[in-house]
């Protein structure tokens, strides 16, 4: 078996692989976990990239600080802005009080963005302006809150390829990977079956 470190639920992760192609991607995860870089993470489903991420947080210097995952693929655009910024009450159908929105959920910690490809090109504008200023203001409200989040973000197809065909905005890309870890699947990894297999018959 390989490092341990517990999730967000308090349990405990244990990464498992001896594969050469397996260890020195999360080798990498280590030495960048103790950066504040943006880090995209991509790979197939399955792969481990919310494990990924969750590595990233646990071993970095935001450890004691919230990880708060947002799953974009469920956000139309029209709950993107509430979700992720907050509303203040009144601000939209049945908000009968104020919603803080994940960016102030995640304050210190990290945000992790899954399936960052589904985000449509709106909501790819205004989280755009949330990482270069730094500052939400939520649905209603005229108060700028800073926020100070690492972001995370994660994509099982190739994001290169959704920017060349203008379906992700180039800017963003860049934002958001200043990093990239690329994890490969298990058809590409044969030396770790057998430990895998071990593994879950323990």
């Amino acid at each position: 078996s390989g490092p341990q470190f517990q999730d967000r639920s308090g349990n405990v992760i244990t990464i498992v692989g001896e594969d050469e192609k397996f260890r020195s991607v999360f080798d990498m995860v280590q030495r960048v976990a103790r950066t504040d870089a943006s880090v995209l993470i991509r790979g197939e489903s399955g792969t481990g990239k919310e494990v990924a991420a969750q590595a990233l947080h646990q071993q970095g210097p935001r450890r004691e600080r919230p990880f708060v995952a947002v799953k974009c693929a469920a956000l139309t655009e029209t709950l993107l802005e509430s979700e992720l910024f907050g509303h203040e009450k009144g601000a939209v159908p049945d908000a009968h009080a104020t919603h803080i929105g994940k960016f102030e959920l995640a304050a210190g910690g990290t945000l992790f963005l899954d399936e960052i490809g589904d985000m449509s090109l709106g909501g790819q504008a205004k989280l755009l302006r949330v990482l270069e200023q730094k500052v939400i203001t939520r649905v209603g409200g005229t108060q700028p809150i800073p926020v100070n989040v690492r972001v995370l973000a994660a994509i099982n197809a190739s994001l290169a390829e959704m920017v060349r065909d203008k379906k992700f905005r180039q800017d963003l890309y860049y934002r958001l990977s200043v990093v990239t870890v690329d994890l490969p699947p298990l058809r590409d990894r044969p030396d770790d079956v057998l430990p895998l297999a071990e593994y879950f018959l323990h």
